[in-house]
């Protein structure tokens, strides 16, 4: 990443809320719980978060219904304030 780098820290994000949906619209909840966990811990508006590819594959590799229980995130916040997440590994 760069040098403006201000804060840098591994999240292991709980997703066992989105049980609680319709089994159809799981995968599509658990990607908005990753945003919403790291909106709150990074203390950011929800428009600066960005999401790597390889965490939508993680949470899409078993289809709509089966997302994981936990994912393991990297998140660093900027100076500009914009927050970008990788998957950990």
């Amino acid at each position: 990443m760069a040098d403006d780098m201000v804060k840098e820290q591994i999240y292991t994000i709980p997703l066992r809320d989105v049980k609680r949906v319709p089994a159809w619209k799981r995968a599509n909840r658990a990607v908005t719980e990753v945003r919403s966990y790291l909106t709150r811990h990074m203390k950011v508006d929800p428009v600066q978060v960005k999401l790597d590819k390889s965490i939508n594959e993680r949470l899409w590799e078993r289809g709509c219904e089966k997302p994981p229980l936990s994912i393991r995130v990297r998140a660093v916040k900027f100076a500009d304030g914009e927050v970008q997440a990788e998957l950990a590994q």
